[in-house]
């Protein structure tokens, strides 16, 4: 590495034309294509070179970080360590392990393990950077599982020792009421007990169904049926302020899972999305055959990949903030009023869905709703099933056009454009909808726009809609979204005739759905 890093501080065309050795041309072509963050620096902390990987880490080109001080891309809280650890390095010439973080050009802080080398003849540190990004968030995903794991065990033993507690006190209590020796004042005391414990035993079974130990009866059934047959109860439940649709897939699968535990879930559902609307709103129920394939489930440690029925529940309220989303499943954990709610209806969602061997994922913007996707295990033996297979068996349609992808989250944007890049495609990337507009002003390579809905800067995916189509009439659009399509996405709908994908989505349905929108007609 060092004869390469020794060629990076000529000039780039210098370099080009200056003879290299065998191990020179190898190492050249490492440092040039690593997937790692690779840095020379010198003793005051100037760069000296840095690798192009720092696009991809970092958002920014290595041109714009070669000659500055590290400083200026460090983490604050991490720059005196870091400082501690060069200073080691060069007194023991040693190779050093750290960590610290880096800021992206976007602002969040990148964490990166580093291994780095002094070299004292040189005068220069040489300095490999590993992206943690990933690594961090799967750690942070695997612990809430396990933490929600850990709860259900504790509420579930609590809760079972309880509910022995409470047989003896409603049996003693029945006897109470069926003595006709008692007098009325003592009956009428032990009445209003009785209501107590039985409110109680309602209470334990609740934290059952959390703690994955409620008795359950799986069976094949229509989805779809089971919902519209729960449609009056909920506007009755619901009230008139709340608008309620439904989106039900035409080719729905059976499932199989304990029929009155699902009505029981989707009131939960319901009436959580109530709650959020206060003044009013639009509920959402659709239903969709999914493939939950490997590459979610890395993502979802609990997730185990295979054919689900999906049903999402979506509302037009506040939503949520992410401390209020990743603590939405624990018991007693509410941000309703006191007296107003347990906060039992989710995590009793959530026990359902995993004791049916299913998956529950939420997706929320604060200020632009909440959906609620709810999976349940496909009956075995779908007739759909081979259909499925051999159309997964298909290769992905490719192409070459220019796609410009807009999406605030910089992490979702990076695994869009690598698989935009697989299936064959050119990219250009934005993070909100004023930058794609520039984009699209000065660049007419640009095929498709391919948008999230929710996005910052006051630009969403359905106005970018409207003002991309006034710059460029023919611009072929796919907008995409964690909120269900049939629901209200942010503030505003679909606009008519505009194709969605929504997410999570797997590759071939990305590719399967740019072709066509690319391939229709005008």
């Amino acid at each position: 590495m060092p004869d390469a890093m020794r060629a990076g501080e000529m000039d780039t065309d210098q370099a080009s034309t200056r003879p290299q050795t065998v191990d020179g041309a190898i190492n050249q072509r490492l440092f040039e294509t690593s997937l790692d963050l690779i840095l020379v620096v010198d003793r005051q902390g100037n760069l000296v070179r840095v690798s192009p990987s720092s696009q991809a880490i970092l958002g920014r080109p290595h041109s714009a970080m070669n000659g500055r001080n590290a400083v200026d891309f460090l983490f604050a809280d991490d720059l005196e360590n870091t400082r501690n650890e060069m200073r080691l390095a060069r007194r023991g010439n040693q190779m050093r392990n750290f960590q610290c973080r880096y800021v992206h050009k976007d602002g969040h802080p990148v964490p990166l393990v580093w291994t780095g080398v002094w070299s004292e003849s040189e005068g220069q540190y040489f300095f490999i950077g590993r992206d943690m990004t990933e690594h961090s968030a799967q750690e942070e995903r695997l612990r809430r599982a396990q933490r929600l794991d850990a709860v259900g065990q504790l509420t579930g033993g609590i809760a079972h020792d309880f509910n022995n507690l409470l047989a003896v006190m409603i049996g003693n209590l029945d006897m109470i009421m069926a003595d006709t020796l008692v007098d009325k004042r003592t009956k009428d005391y032990a009445e209003s007990a009785l209501h107590a414990a039985l409110r109680g035993a309602e209470l334990t079974r609740q934290l059952l169904a959390f703690a994955r130990r409620q008795s359950l009866k799986a069976e094949r059934f229509d989805l779809n049926s089971r919902v519209a047959g729960t449609i009056d109860l909920l506007r009755r439940t619901l009230g008139e302020t709340i608008e309620i649709k439904t989106v039900f897939a035409a080719d729905l699968e059976d499932t199989f899972a304990d029929q009155s535990q699902f009505d029981a879930a989707l009131i939960n559902l319901a009436i959580n999305a109530r709650d959020a609307m206060p003044a009013g709103g639009r509920l959402t129920i659709e239903t969709e055959n999914v493939m939950l394939d490997e590459y979610y489930c890395r993502a979802n440690a609990e997730v185990v990949p295979g054919n689900y029925v999906m049903t999402a529940v979506s509302d037009t309220g506040m939503g949520m903030t992410p401390e209020t989303l990743s603590r939405a499943f624990e018991p007693f954990f509410t941000t309703k009023p006191v007296g107003a709610g347990t906060g039992l209806g989710l995590s009793m969602v959530y026990g359902f869905a995993r004791q049916s061997r299913g998956h529950i994922k939420i997706y929320s913007e604060h200020g632009h709703g909440t959906t609620v996707r709810l999976y349940l295990p496909r009956a075995p033996d779908s007739a759909a099933e081979a259909d499925r297979i051999t159309a997964a068996a298909q290769p992905e349609p490719r192409g070459g056009e220019c796609v410009l992808v807009v999406e605030d989250n910089p992490d979702v944007r990076k695994v869009v454009v690598t698989q935009l890049k697989q299936l064959g495609y050119q990219t250009l990337e934005a993070d909100n909808g004023q930058v794609a507009l520039n984009i699209l002003k000065h660049e007419a390579t640009v095929d498709l726009v391919f948008s999230d809905m929710v996005m910052p800067g006051g630009i969403s995916g359905a106005k970018l809609v409207m003002l991309a189509r006034g710059q460029r009439p023919g611009i072929r659009i796919l907008l995409t979204s964690g909120f269900a399509k049939g629901s209200v996405q942010g503030s505003e709908e679909i606009p008519p005739g505009v194709e969605f994908l929504s997410k999570p989505y797997r590759r071939a349905e990305l590719a399967e759905k740019l072709r066509s929108v690319l391939d229709a007609k005008s």
